[in-house]
């Protein structure tokens, strides 16, 4: 697979994603009660289930970097970079228990990224407008 085709589907990678990860998020709290309903007592998740969370960081990061250099809009770029940021911040946030944050607040960028990615898709890959 080469970085062009990569480049050029950058928005859906990301919409993609942003869209796992908020699967994720969501499946979660739901997956904390199974453990301990069918087991009687929980064991916790798997290692690999924590880690999914920087997995998908990793290849958000990719996929807003790739739009952000070919979206004919500077505000579209600009917007999904806070968003990327404050789903950073938030995930790392939770892993390092800094401060106590909602668990909902996770979804504000992890939607924020969906719509922005989709938005860029479909109104702002014209090479020839000015940003």
């Amino acid at each position: 697979m080469n970085l062009a085709f990569l480049s050029s589907r950058s928005d859906l990678i990301g919409t993609a994603a942003s869209t796992l990860c908020l699967i994720h998020c969501l499946a979660t709290p739901f997956l904390f009660i199974l453990p301990t309903a069918f087991a009687g007592h929980g064991e916790g998740f798997p290692l690999w289930w924590g880690v999914l969370d920087l997995v998908f960081l990793v290849i958000s990061f990719f996929a807003v970097w790739w739009s952000g250099k070919n979206t004919s809009r500077a505000w579209i770029r600009a917007s999904l970079w806070v968003c990327w940021a404050a789903l950073t911040f938030i995930i790392l946030n939770e892993k390092l228990e800094v401060f106590p944050l909602a668990e909902a607040a996770i979804y504000i960028p992890s939607l924020g990224l969906i719509g922005l990615h989709l938005y860029n898709r479909k109104y702002c890959q014209c090479a020839d407008e000015i940003a």
